[in-house]
This record gives structure tokens, C-alpha cells and sequence, in this order.
């Protein structure tokens, strides 16, 4: 749980309280402020890319030799297929994509977020986005492996689909 000590609406400390059978952090105050918690909705994809490759993103200060799925948070009014495209063309610059499918749910437990995962097609040249991230690699699909946390479990059951499928 997040180091909150205070509570937004009345600035009175907050305080460890049971509130729907979880711990939460609650007002001591009678302002009614319950902190939830809850997990941030994320979208990530597949990003299949020309000759049987996928895109694989490196977002800064990862270490060298992670690298994952193009990822971006959900804005306030817009779908998530809306923001996994908007997320595509402004980490790497495409434009034209095409959602495949939509794969999932995967709980992305570590950094309390709840990710909407897609496969995507896209075509085109990739620009780098160097704000967001410091590294792009494309990597053959038969070369892709999964990762044990995160957009892996997507990447993961993804690969086993297309392999029953062929």
C-alpha cells in the first residue's frame, strides 16, 4: 500500500482501517475519505511487425536487457483499444495498425495495474519515441519468449495460441 499520511478532501491523517473486508486507508476524520487503492488500467500490445517479427520497447532507465510489450495508461473518455493505438503511433511512430485481436486481462500485480492486452499488425517506419523510451528491438517470433511478469503472461499465451493454430 502506498505511504499516504494525509487525507486529500480535509488533510486530517489518515488511518489503517477495515472497510469492505480489506485493509484501507481511512480519514480519522468524519469527511468519509476511503484511499481503494485500486489498479491502474493499462493497455499494452503484440506488435506484429513486417517479416514474422514482433516490436519489443525498452522504456528508460529499464536495465539493458529488458525489454517488453509497447505499453501506455488508459486517458479519462478513451477506450482501450483507442489508447493501445494512440500508444502505438506515439512510442514508436506508427500509424498504420491493425487490432488483430484482443487477448486478455492480465493483472500486473507488482505495480498494482490491470492491463488490457492486444495483438496488433503494423506496417511503416519506426520513430522512437526518446522522452519514453531508450531502446526498440525487433525480435524474430520464433525467438520471442515470455517474460514471468507484467505484459509476459499475454506474450506467453499468445505464443501457445499460435502454435495450436498451426
Amino acid at each position: 500500500m502506498p505511504k499516504l499520511n494525509f487525507c486529500p478532501v480535509c488533510a486530517s491523517p489518515l488511518v489503517q482501517q477495515v472497510v469492505s473486508g480489506r485493509d484501507r486507508l481511512v480519514c480519522s476524520k468524519p469527511c468519509g475519505y476511503v484511499f481503494y487503492d485500486n489498479p491502474l488500467p493499462v493497455v499494452g500490445a503484440i506488435v506484429e511487425y513486417d517479416n514474422d517479427t514482433v516490436v519489443l520497447t525498452q522504456n528508460i532507465g529499464w536495465p539493458a536487457d529488458w525489454f517488453g510489450l509497447v505499453t501506455g495508461f488508459l486517458e479519462r473518455g478513451e477506450a482501450p483499444a483507442d489508447a493501445i493505438l494512440r500508444e502505438i503511433q506515439e512510442e514508436i511512430g506508427l500509424t498504420q495498425v491493425e487490432i488483430v485481436e484482443f487477448l486478455g486481462i492480465y493483472p500486473f500485480f507488482q505495480r498494482n495495474e490491470i492491463i488490457f492486452t492486444y495483438h496488433v499488425r503494423a506496417t511503416g517506419e519506426i520513430v522512437m519515441d526518446e522522452t519514453e523510451l531508450q531502446a526498440v528491438k525487433i525480435t524474430p517470433i520464433t525467438e520471442l519468449r515470455p517474460w514471468p511478469f507484467g505484459t509476459g503472461p499475454a506474450v506467453k499465451d499468445w505464443l501457445e495460441k499460435r502454435k495450436s493454430e498451426a
